[in-house]
């Protein structure tokens, strides 16, 4: 097996990389913050992402978490330091990151242990199978942080839930326990926490073992007809609300509830 790993700004912020078996596995390690990720975080997981394709014996991408998390999403705390342009760049960094995911043409499986949230929930909607324990759970809070849902990021729950249910996942904040989240589509298989490393490198083996014509073919047939009436971002929405957002990450930062003033 081949591992690398990039040490990132933190000692313990780290995305490590693996090779066995035709399958390349992607984990995500910061697991005093639940794996949030940072800035630079996401930019290296793209990076990661990318050369998977460098080997051709690689034919499978595993996405995961360390330890009982997938992950929580984007650091909240790093937006408190930063300008709300700084913070829209960010987004869209993000975003870059979760479609890299999303258009690489091996198989992605997404492997869910704990919390999938906000960002993190997007970056396993980007996966093309996911994979949850009984203690996966997956939500995008973005209304107690002021962030505006960009149709890319909306898309994505709707084409997996519908726009019902994309609506209240949004209005209510609430958060999918591994059972609903399942029952919604969100997870394609439910299985024990202890089990879930050996049944995603079992599934991760099966699908290596298809046609890669055949796997690439119907990504790009699925892809085409959820295209079909095309939303693609195009940079149009912000990410941030100027009034709320402020508002909504100092109340997270200082962990209490937030009090937004927009009206409208």
């Amino acid at each position: 097996m081949q591992v690398r790993t990039m040490r990132l700004e933190e000692e313990e912020a780290k995305i490590v990389y693996q090779e066995t078996a035709g399958l390349a596995i992607i984990t995500i390690h910061r697991p005093q913050l639940k794996n949030a990720l940072t800035a630079n975080m996401w930019d290296q997981l793209a990076k990661i992402a990318k050369q998977s394709l460098e080997n051709p014996k690689n034919k499978v991408l595993i996405l995961r978490g360390s330890g009982e998390n997938f992950t929580a999403g984007s650091d909240i705390k790093e937006f408190n330091r930063m300008s709300l342009e700084e913070a829209e760049e960010a987004f869209v960094r993000m975003e870059n990151t979760i479609s890299t995911i999303e258009n690489l043409p091996l198989p992605t499986i997404g492997v869910i242990n704990g919390p999938a949230m906000g960002a993190g929930l997007e970056l396993a909607l980007a996966c093309d199978i996911r994979i949850g324990s009984e203690k996966a759970r997956m939500g995008i809070p973005v209304g107690k942080l002021g962030i505006t849902l960009n149709n890319k990021f909306a898309k994505r729950l709707v084409d997996l839930v519908g726009p019902s249910t994309t609506k209240d996942f949004v209005f209510t904040g609430r958060t999918f326990k591994a059972e609903e989240a399942y029952r919604a589509g969100m997870l394609n298989y439910l299985v024990p926490e202890k089990e879930l490393t050996r049944f995603s490198i079992r599934l991760g083996k099966l699908v290596a073992s298809m046609s890669p014509a055949s796997l690439l073919a119907v990504k790009n047939s699925v892809k085409e007809c959820i295209d079909s009436a095309p939303v693609l971002w195009q940079g149009s929405t912000p990410f941030v609300d100027p009034i709320d957002f402020p508002e909504g990450v100092r109340a997270f930062v200082e962990k209490r509830l937030p009090q937004f003033t927009r009206k409208s």
